[in-house]
Parts: structure tokens; C-alpha cells; sequence
């Protein structure tokens, strides 16, 4: 009988700095960590603070709360080439610095994204192997946009595709459906796969937001894998009933259609309705709701074998309270946690006017997919 949740954490993880070598007082790396609030957007604080709010609320001790090891390097070498780690790996360790598009890193940001990869890998893996049910991936550095040679918008490592390619060769699964719900294009997971057939990748993600003015919505694929991408990108105040009917009318059909054995989650929190980095407007519920749905897709096809990727999310406040909710849906738990946004982000819903057009829109896709 598998055991419950599994939540994969490791606090070196919330030690990857995103501003360069220095704090105050001291070289960021080694023992120091870099300050809070220093840096980019992707600062570790709303991670932390999740797994705070999971800590007190008692939803911890619901789930089977665990680290794993870093991703080997055979591990990375089955997605990213020779040269692009070592260039990686000599820049970290001379301080850090940038070489991809926005995506900085400190030192030590090499050994740190191979922690994050090996979380997702061995979430993965505990799934696969009958262990858990379901698992959730506290990665960070997130993984989503990152290329096979090239580093971009934060993330350093394709921390799912490695995840993919080890449990190919440690389970031989053959249909892998990667459903990306970052407010952001998952761009990097997209071309990793985008000549296969055996990934499904789908993205959900606020139209033209990142990459910069990327939209997808012509993207199916190439080659053998001509039909094997989604890409439904959706207008910018698209809120809860939005993001449902997407999931209603091609996300539900494609993964259907595909029948996969093994269902992962890009699970960005960005499209939250106070996130600085984009223009959506989910809440927790929202989120509760979405893993609903994606854990009947799993019962439906994989056995309930569901692993959830962290990826973006940029409000620290907001953050938490998104992702406790999905951890609780995938633990079968209601703790009462109250989230504070919740009334304010669930009456900024787009006007019915504005929902039907979008509704429209998703239809013309939906058909576009022969769903």
C-alpha cells in the first residue's frame, strides 16, 4: 500500500542567490546565505514561507516530508550537452554570473540546481516505484524555460525532462504527460520534447507574457511528434472559470486521448490575482480545483501516479496559501487554513462579457485540436 504525500524539500535549495556574490557582511556561498529580499523576483521567501504555513498549520505531518540527492551528472547529461554544464558548473564556481536570458546565479547555483533536479527525479522515481501515491517537488531554482544548452527567465536546469529521462531508464515508462500551468509559456520543457511522441507536453500560461510576446497556439509539434504539443495560451485577466473551461475543453481531451502511465505538474503559482510578473487572477481555490481535476486524470490513466513540479510564483504573501492548497488536495486533506486573498482575488473575476469571449476563444482552439 503506497504511503501518503510525499514532499520533497531541501533547504539548500532556498539558498540559491539570484544577485550576484555579496551580501553586507560577507561573500554569499559556502555557510552564508544570501539576505532575504536581495535579488530578483525568484527569491526563496515564497517557498519558505509555504512550507511554514504547511509546518503550522499541521498539513507537515500529513505528508511524508523527505530531501533526496542531487541529479548525477549521468542524470543531467540525458538532457543538457557536455559543454553547456561545464560552462555552468566553472561560472558557478568563480561567483556566479549570468549566461542564458534572465537567469542569473550565485555561487554554488550548480550543485544547488542539481539538488532542485534531484528532487523532481526522485519524486518521480518514489511514485514509479510504488512508494507514494503522489508527490510533491519543492525545486528551486525552477526548471520550465530552461533549454538543453541555455539557461533562461530563472531557470538553469530542465529540472522535469531530467526527471522524464530517469525514469525512463530506471522504470521504462513510455507516455509521459507534462501539464504546465505557470502563467508563463513553458518553453524549455516545449522544445526539450518537441520532436517526441512520448511526452504530452501541455501549457496553460497568460498569452504573450514570457517568453516576451509568445503566444504558441500554432505549435503542435514536429516531426514524430507533430500533435504532441498543447499550447493554450490565455488572455491577460483570464480568471478561475477561465483556466477551468481550458482544463474542461482540450486539456481533459488531450490527456485522455493520449492515455499517459505517468501525470507531472509544472506548478507555477504566477497567475495568482497579485503576482507582479503577470496579469491573471487565480486564487487558492483555483488551484484546489485544478489538482481535483488533474488527480481524476491520473485515477483515469496512471494508477493515481501524479508528481507536482514547483516552478514560478512571485508574491510571497499569495504564494503559500496557493500551494498549501494543492499539497491538501493531493494528501485528501482540509486543515482550515483561511487564505486572505481569497475574497479579494475571487471578486476581481473578468465580467461576463469578457469571460464569453474568452470562453469563445478556448472553443476555437478546442476544435482547432478536434476536441
Amino acid at each position: 500500500m503506497p504511503l501518503p504525500t510525499a514532499f520533497f524539500h531541501d533547504e539548500r535549495c532556498l539558498w540559491h542567490s539570484t544577485m550576484g556574490g555579496f551580501a553586507l557582511i560577507a561573500p554569499v556561498g559556502g555557510w552564508v546565505q544570501p539576505p532575504a529580499g536581495a535579488g530578483l523576483a525568484e527569491s526563496p521567501e515564497s517557498k519558505r514561507r509555504m512550507v511554514s504555513l504547511m509546518q503550522v498549520s499541521g498539513l507537515a505531518d500529513k505528508v511524508h516530508l523527505r530531501s533526496a540527492p542531487m541529479a548525477t551528472e549521468e542524470d543531467l547529461q540525458r538532457v543538457h550537452p557536455t559543454a553547456y554544464l561545464e560552462r555552468f558548473k566553472a561560472l558557478s564556481d568563480q561567483g556566479g554570473g549570468e549566461i542564458g536570458l534572465y537567469a542569473p546565479f550565485g555561487p554554488g547555483s550548480y550543485e544547488i540546481a542539481r539538488q532542485s533536479a534531484g528532487l523532481a527525479l526522485h519524486a518521480v522515481d518514489a511514485v514509479l516505484s510504488g512508494a507514494h501515491r503522489n508527490a510533491y517537488s519543492m525545486s528551486r531554482p525552477p526548471g520550465h524555460h530552461c533549454l538543453a544548452d541555455m539557461p533562461m527567465g530563472f531557470c538553469l536546469l530542465a529540472n522535469i525532462p531530467i526527471a522524464i529521462e530517469a525514469a525512463r531508464a530506471r522504470h521504462g515508462v513510455k507516455r509521459i504527460a507534462v501539464l504546465d500551468w505557470d502563467v508563463h509559456h513553458g518553453n524549455g520543457t516545449q522544445s526539450i520534447f518537441y520532436e517526441r511522441d512520448d511526452v504530452l507536453t501541455v501549457s496553460l500560461h497568460q498569452e504573450g507574457c514570457f517568453p516576451v510576446g509568445y503566444s504558441g497556439a500554432p505549435d503542435r509539434g514536429q516531426g514524430r511528434g507533430l500533435g504532441y504539443n498543447v499550447n493554450v495560451p490565455l488572455l491577460p485577466g483570464g480568471g478561475h472559470d477561465a483556466y477551468l473551461y481550458a482544463m474542461e475543453r482540450i486539456v481533459t481531451p488531450a490527456i485522455d486521448r493520449y492515455r499517459p502511465e505517468l501525470l507531472i505538474v509544472a506548478s507555477g503559482f504566477d497567475a495568482n490575482g497579485v503576482d507582479p510578473l503577470a496579469r491573471m487572477l487565480l486564487h487558492s481555490e483555483s488551484y484546489r480545483q485544478l489538482t481535483e481535476r488533474v488527480m481524476a486524470l491520473a485515477d483515469r490513466h496512471c494508477g493515481g501516479r501524479l508528481v507536482v513540479v514547483h516552478e514560478g510564483g512571485y508574491s510571497e504573501a499569495c504564494v503559500p496559501f496557493c500551494g498549501h492548497a494543492v499539497v491538501e488536495t493531493l494528501a485528501g486533506e482540509r486543515l482550515g487554513v483561511e487564505d486572505p486573498f481569497l475574497h479579494f482575488t475571487g471578486g476581481q473575476q473578468p465580467n461576463e462579457r469578457y469571460a464569453a469571449f474568452q470562453r469563445g476563444l478556448i472553443d476555437e482552439m478546442a476544435a482547432e485540436f478536434g476536441f
